[in-house]
């Protein structure tokens, strides 16, 4: 599949890659896949999730963030709102005033969550599927950091964290963290008026389930709810946590 570009303001190059409709499937809402911290659009679940699309003829989107695998940009420049900015940009961009559903994984459950409450221009979200979604994160990363990791972020600006994906750490910056007080959710109640299904494994040592009851706690609608997945961990990428996607994914898109 040939990887798209969209020029966005500030020089940013955002890679996409789009599928359209087929004719008599237009009428279904476009599945969005936002990507986590760090990771890219060509991982297990955002691949999975294209294929099952294509097959019922369902349009589907996926991306990098600026920073982020054939996307231009330093990850260590990017924050939560400037990675929030990318997913308005390139929906606006390819499906502007489309029904869509937003399907964010860890931290792409953040941003999917800040959209569902900003609800930008010429976006019409009809539901949200957070897989082990992550809002607030940076929040609980400064709460766990010792007076030694705070001298060191304000001397360097920045925390480099072990990676239990990667032989690259993770990298939290000042800006970052000061960005992320600023995009936090779980600090009120919201009301909504679309679904929102949190997927969620009860092994996650990522995101603990907690944080999935308390998105529930705080996301006030009609259809907000959890599905645990007892045995499952951060990944939810094994066949039986995909499909438990997919089908979430189809259920919504026929509500």
């Amino acid at each position: 599949m040939n990887i798209s570009y969209y020029e966005a303001a500030n020089n940013r190059s955002i890679a996409y890659i789009h599928i359209p409709p087929l004719i008599d499937k237009d009428l279904l809402p476009a599945i969005v896949f936002l990507g986590g911290f760090k990771s890219d659009m060509a991982g297990t679940k955002a691949l999975y999730l294209e294929k099952q699309c294509k097959e019922r003829g369902q349009e589907y989107l996926r991306f990098d963030y600026s920073g982020h695998g054939k996307s231009s940009g330093d990850f260590t420049k990017g924050t939560i709102g400037s990675w929030k900015q990318d997913a308005i940009d390139i929906i606006t961009h390819i499906l502007k005033d489309r029904d869509i559903i937003l399907v964010g994984s860890s931290m792409g459950g953040w941003i999917a969550l800040r959209l569902l409450i900003e609800k930008p221009d010429h976006m019409s979200i009809k539901g949200v599927i957070g897989i082990a979604a992550a809002p607030d994160f940076t929040k609980d990363i400064e709460n766990m950091m010792s007076k030694e990791d705070h001298e060191m972020i304000e001397r360097l600006g920045r925390l480099e964290i072990p990676n239990d994906y990667s032989d690259e750490p993770y990298i939290f910056t000042k800006k970052l963290l000061e960005d992320g007080r600023k995009q936090s959710l779980l600090n009120t109640k919201h009301n909504i008026d679309v679904p929102l299904v949190l997927i969620q494994g009860k092994l996650d040592n990522d995101v603990p389930w907690e944080k999935a009851v308390a998105i529930k706690n705080n996301f006030i609608g009609p259809d907000t709810r959890i599905i645990f997945i007892d045995d499952g961990d951060h990944r939810l990428s094994r066949e039986k946590d995909l499909k438990v996607i997919d089908d979430t994914a189809k259920g919504l898109s026929q509500a």
